[in-house]
């Protein structure tokens, strides 16, 4: 069992900036492939991005690329996701997931994934 806790989500203006953090706990955090989703009022959850176990690959989704990273640090068992030139559209809960693996593929769909967090608010005003 893995828990994960999401933090770092808030209220920001159009063009700014926040970092997501995601702590996991209960299991060997590299062993795990890490995404971060999104689900806005009223729409599906949809894939933002994600990362390998080792940090070497990382995917992003069209509408983040270039504005987004995602990074992780095995030795603090955290995931982040920094956002930037944050636009109005971005306003959603994001979510953390993790899936055990031993391989470096990307993993984009919410089914691939075994854990979740319990998701943390962004809002981003215009």
């Amino acid at each position: 069992q893995v828990q994960l806790v999401e933090s770092g989500g808030g209220l920001v203006q159009a063009g700014g900036s926040l970092r997501l953090s995601c702590a996991a706990s209960g299991r060997t955090f590299s062993n795990y492939a890490m995404g971060w989703f999104r689900q806005a009022p009223g729409k599906e959850r949809e894939f933002v991005a994600t990362i390998s176990w080792s940090g070497g690959s990382t995917y992003y989704a069209d509408s983040v690329k270039g504005r987004f990273t995602i990074s992780r640090d095995n030795a603090k068992n955290t995931v982040y996701l920094q956002m930037n030139s944050l636009k109005p559209e971005d306003t959603a809960v994001y979510y953390c997931a993790a899936r055990r693996t031993s391989n470096s593929r990307s993993y984009t769909g919410f089914h691939e994934y075994d854990y979740w967090g319990q998701g943390t608010q962004v809002t981003v005003s215009s």
